[in-house]
């Protein structure tokens, strides 16, 4: 068992301190912190002087609620009324004197319209408070001519949303269904990244120790079950490692803004009150898939003899992880359709598919724990067909690049 501890330790230790590990996960979490902190980067490049607008008020009324409406929405601007042409106006904003200017007018029912002129209309983030200003504008003017009072125009334009109540026991309320579909969809895309990286790390590993011809040396001093899991669990915790960096750096960089991130997102990525139970789903889920996908990636990877090749036999295994998670993203508004039902079951595909419906539905523990089964057995099946493989695929040199060599490998571990 001390040679199993120091495959594991090895192949983990030497991971963390390599340079690819350091260099993508400083990267990763400069990434992350410039991504949390993007608004006061831009803030930093943005000019703190008022907007300069113009107005040529063409109608004579309506340039004085445009104005306060406009001022109201964004205080940074600064609107004054001007008698000057439209060619000199021009002329001020292409010399920077202005950031733009706005012809008022009347139409056919005497209600205001209104041009924008600007530089670049892309640039000018402003022009949408100028619309609403004017959108503004119009209903007040709108509800004067009708003699409308604008206190019962602003009930009848306030928002309204209808209540969703669900009548099936235990069903999770609108509030439960926002936080669980930021959580699923957050970890179907942990899921998928890990499962693609760090099984792919660990095909690489044993692909490029069999091409130096270390594996003649290890497989000699300790049994190959022992070795691959080894080489899983290394990667796995090298995995946690990157991912608990990541997090955390993310955590601290938000943990300040998060009721205004739960505002912004309309309550989908506030966790606070998500279950223990989908939580602990979360987990036992990822872990299985990621044990999934890395037993299947050491035996792939045991199957080739030239580092060139590992992408080319672990491309199928890629597949079957691109389509997982494609289903799942496509049925993150429809999780209780029969084909979600029957794909959460097919335990290449459950780890992302059956956590979809036990964040989403209220599902039975029953099925849960039917797909958790399935999982560990076909972990296991992989673990025991594995090692044979894994056994015989490390003595295999020569072309081996495509999957029948698995009987192959099979045969030559019998005999070894």
């Amino acid at each position: 068992m001390s040679k199993f501890w120091v495959v594991l330790m090895h192949t983990y230790l030497s991971k963390i301190k390599s340079k690819s590990f350091l260099i993508t996960t400083g990267i990763t979490v400069l990434l992350i912190l410039g991504i949390s902190n993007l608004q006061n980067v831009m803030e930093l490049f943005i000019k703190d002087e008022p907007k300069q607008i113009a107005v040529i008020d063409q109608s004579g009324t309506f340039f004085e609620p445009f104005r306060q409406n406009a001022e109201t929405l964004e205080p940074d601007l600064t609107i004054n009324q001007s008698s000057a042409n439209p060619e000199t106006l021009e002329k001020q904003v292409m010399d920077g004197e202005l950031d733009a200017y706005v012809v008022l007018s009347s139409d056919a029912q005497g209600l205001p319209k209104g041009t924008f002129h600007a530089e670049s209309v892309m640039n000018a983030e402003f022009a949408y408070t100028l619309d609403q200003s004017l959108q503004q504008t119009k209903v007040a003017a709108g509800t004067e001519k009708l003699g409308v009072e604008p206190e019962q125009v602003a009930q009848l334009l306030a928002p309204v949303a209808m209540e969703k109540i669900a009548l099936e026991e235990n069903a999770k309320s609108a509030e439960e269904l926002n936080q669980a579909r930021g959580l699923v969809y957050v970890m179907l895309f942990v899921i998928y990244f890990s499962v693609i990286t760090y099984a792919s790390m660990i095909a690489m590993e044993v692909a490029t120790e069999k091409a130096s011809r270390i594996m003649e040396i290890l497989i000699s001093s300790i049994s190959p079950i022992q070795q691959m899991f080894a080489k899983i669990l290394g990667i796995a915790l090298v995995s946690l490692t990157q991912l608990a960096l990541m997090i955390g750096f993310g955590y601290l960089a938000v943990k300040d803004r998060m009721e205004e991130i739960d505002a912004m997102s309309g309550g989908i990525f506030g966790f606070s009150n998500t279950s223990p139970a989908t939580i602990a789903y979360c987990i036992i889920f990822f872990l299985l898939g990621y044990f999934l996908y890395a037993t299947l990636a050491a035996f792939l990877g045991s199957l080739v003899s030239r580092i060139e090749d590992v992408q080319q036999m672990i491309t199928p295994m890629i597949f079957i992880v691109v389509a997982g998670f494609m289903i799942a993203m496509f049925n993150l508004g429809n999780p209780d359709n029969t084909f979600v039902t029957v794909t959460s079951y097919i335990p290449f595909f459950a780890p992302m598919i059956m956590f979809l419906r036990v964040g989403m539905l209220d599902v039975p523990f029953w099925e849960a724990g039917l797909s958790i089964v399935i999982l560990l057995g076909t972990i296991f099946l992989l673990a025991y067909y594995g090692a044979r493989v894994y056994k015989g695929g490390v003595l295999m040199y020569g072309n081996s690049s495509s999957l029948k060599d698995i009987k192959k490998a099979i045969s030559m571990g019998k005999d070894n």
